[in-house]
């Protein structure tokens, strides 16, 4: 099993989750964040005077997944969340030890 994490822009979110069901992925779980990178941030006007945004709104998912679905996974949210532009994001992909269903008590792919 893995736990892939993407950081994606937050308007490609509605694209990446469409694409995710239909390779069939049932679950994901998204949090709002803030990061840069390369990106670094950018300068905004507000009434006049000038503000440095360090930090860029992004947003996060965790899928867990099975490791054949790796692949499927990986190249539905890069062709997504892809604008060519910087700051499209990342994907990290981790090692998922064990997972446990709440409810019902199954353990490592059942409980995905």
């Amino acid at each position: 099993m893995k736990l892939v994490t993407a950081v994606i822009k937050p308007f490609k979110l509605d694209d990446v989750r469409e694409a995710l069901s239909e390779i069939g992925i049932q679950g994901i779980t998204v949090t709002e964040v803030k990061g840069f990178g390369r990106q670094k941030g950018h300068t905004e006007l507000y009434r006049g005077a000038e503000y440095v945004v360090d930090f860029l709104p992004k947003v996060k998912l965790e899928i867990a997944i099975d490791d054949g679905m790796v692949e499927q996974v990986i190249e539905a949210i890069t062709v997504t969340a892809n604008t060519g532009k910087i700051g499209d994001g990342k994907i990290f992909v981790s090692p998922l030890e064990q997972v446990i269903r709440i409810r019902t008590g199954e353990t490592g792919s059942d409980a995905i």
